[in-house]
């Protein structure tokens, strides 16, 4: 990816912080969501990235994940919805 926006994640993602996640607008373009700064995360965690990915993709965006924390990627692998993670390389 040449041209795209970073949104940070920062602490608990959890049921009691998604919602407010959940609200924000994402930035125009091309998206990395950078998981480096996330302490904690809960199914919701999984169920926020999901709709982010779904809303991205349906607006013909390029999605990329960095630093997923190992415990939201065995979730993923738990729900059998992995492959569906765009995983940096």
């Amino acid at each position: 990816m040449t041209d795209y926006s970073v949104v940070e994640l920062k602490g608990a993602l959890t049921l009691e912080t998604v919602a407010a996640w959940l609200g924000r607008a994402l930035p125009a373009g091309d998206l990395v969501f950078d998981f480096s700064g996330v302490t904690r995360v809960d199914s919701s965690a999984l169920a926020l990235l999901l709709a982010w990915l779904r809303r991205s993709r349906a607006r013909g965006r390029v999605v990329e994940l960095r630093a997923p924390p190992e415990s939201l990627l065995a979730l993923a692998r738990l729900y059998g919805v992995d492959a569906l993670l765009p995983l940096a390389a």
